[in-house]
């Protein structure tokens, strides 16, 4: 007997296959990419625009799905906790980096011990519960760790998943930063600084039928006006990481079709608390009350974004929403903060920020808001790779206006901002005990409730310390030329290229 369900189960079927019929292979997609990289390394890097760069080369060890974040099989097809502290990889056989070496037990071995010890990686807060890597099979790898962290899979979806070429990395040196080998579906090809990254298809890539593109030209733009210029002339197919602003731009262009979708992007100040004057937490609270976030919105966002207090969005399982409207704007309020910490004639502070269009309009809203409060501002600029590294490993200014692109565990997010050592705590300062253990505590158990309950302790803490500013989320918003198939956003915001087609 033939049912409703049978014939829209046989319509969707006929429809898969339809559409997998359409995909065609070949052509290059050019892509109009608003930042240069910091580095082609996933474990030397340190900007969060680096992933839409990384994802071409490198495949993770736990994938995730696009829309929930939830974890899937990677480079490893399958894992499991032999006991809270064990964690057993099996890695998927058959697979080979772009140099033709084997992705085996060793590899990754290397590579995860190179992450967590190698003195410059950015990314060793990632791994600070893994204690012991070991080889136990020829496809098979055991961590060890010092305390129970079911984050750890979805850490291995981020940087400290992505594997690279042992013999490449031993070869090169620190070259590897700028001559890439992956296991991904495209191969290095080429970077002119500022200019552009070329990547060519890997054709012994393991996912059947994958890639559909000969390759992919990032071309840096920093200026998103003209990148969207570049796709409506034509000249590249896509432009990503566009204002809220050119979304009219984008629906009145005949050749274009606008994708859209939440996100974890947050613009937020990152404040150096480890040293004076903002390791006094009077300055810092000074400071986000003295932010008119709802006007700071409309002003720089068109108001089509999310006002945050926190690093999650509402829509976050985690978010907790009593910390709604924790710093309410009062510049009365950060004048008698800063008098009790000893500035009653305010304060002169040098922050760092990007020299953009948007950036500068972002810094100048600031300067307007914070002046009320006796708070002024001096902006040193330049481009996102130099001023994050002037910030964060230099130690240069008490704060960096950028953003906080996401990853796909919470903890991991909390964990690299504020744990003692970590790249994204610019003072690589411990702020106390008590926080240190309250992260730790958002790994311990797999249970949505119990962690749910464990990340609103620790975010409580970061907003009473006042340990930040986050100031809006923004929405993903891209521009993508007629021809282009395929492209799905996901929830961390950075445009990946897999499943993508070009119908020309």
């Amino acid at each position: 007997m033939t049912t409703r369900r049978t014939v829209l189960a046989g319509a969707m079927a006929l429809a898969a296959t339809r559409q997998a019929w359409a995909q065609k292979k070949g052509g290059v997609l050019k892509v109009s990419a608003p930042t240069n990289p910091s580095s082609l390394d996933p474990t030397t890097g340190g900007s969060g625009q680096d992933h839409s760069f990384l994802y071409p080369m490198f495949d993770t060890l736990v994938a995730f799905e696009w829309t929930t974040l939830k974890a899937t099989p990677g480079l490893a097809e399958s894992w499991k906790w032999s006991d809270p502290r064990t964690l057993v990889l099996n890695i998927r056989p058959g697979v080979t980096f772009h140099d033709g070496t084997p992705l085996d037990a060793e590899a990754v071995k290397f590579n995860l011990e190179r992450s967590k010890t190698d003195a410059r990686s950015s990314i060793k807060a990632d791994l600070v519960a893994v204690q012991t890597i070991e080889v136990s099979g020829p496809q098979q790898v055991t961590l060890k760790l010092s305390q129970p962290d079911t984050a750890l899979p979805l850490i291995l979806s981020d940087r400290a998943g992505m594997m690279s070429s042992p013999k490449a990395v031993k070869e090169l040196g620190k070259d590897h930063d700028r001559k890439p080998v992956g296991t991904g579906p495209w191969k290095f090809v080429s970077w002119n600084d500022n200019e552009k990254v070329v990547y060519t298809r890997n054709d012994k890539y393991w996912q059947a039928g994958q890639p559909l593109l000969d390759g992919i030209e990032m071309n840096v733009i920093a200026e998103t006006n003209t990148g969207l210029r570049s796709v409506v002339a034509g000249q590249n197919d896509f432009v990503y990481f566009l204002a809220p602003q050119q979304k009219q731009i984008v629906d009145r262009a005949k050749n274009l079709t606008g994708v859209t979708g939440p996100t974890l992007y947050c613009i937020q100040m990152f404040l150096n608390y480890g040293r004076p004057p903002l390791d006094n937490p009077k300055v810092r609270l000074a400071i986000n009350h003295a932010i008119d976030r709802q006007a700071y919105s409309k002003a720089t966002m068109g108001g089509l974004a999310e006002v945050a207090w926190m690093a999650l969005p509402t829509a976050h399982w985690a978010y907790d929403p009593k910390l709604a409207n924790v710093w309410p704007y009062d510049p009365d309020k950060a004048k008698k903060l800063l008098a009790e910490a000893g500035h009653p004639n305010g304060i002169d502070l040098t922050f760092l920020g990007y020299s953009d269009q948007r950036s500068q309009q972002r810094q100048e809203v600031l300067i307007e808001q914070l002046s009320k409060a006796g708070i002024r501002l001096k902006w040193q600029t330049g481009s996102i790779p130099e001023m994050s590294a002037a910030f964060f490993a230099d130690k240069k200014g008490e704060a960096l206006l950028a953003a906080w692109t996401g990853r796909p565990d919470p903890s991991l997010t909390y964990s690299l901002m504020f744990l003692e050592g970590s790249y994204y705590n610019a003072g690589r300062k411990e702020h106390s005990p008590e926080l240190t253990a309250a992260l730790l505590e958002t790994r311990a158990s797999e249970d949505l409730d119990t962690r749910k309950a464990a990340f609103a302790k620790v975010q409580k803490m970061v907003c009473d310390a006042a340990l930040f500013v986050p100031l809006v989320f923004q929405l993903e918003l891209d521009a993508v030329a007629g021809k282009v198939k395929g492209y799905k956003p996901n929830l961390l915001g950075k445009p990946r290229f897999d499943g993508v087609w070009l119908d020309s």
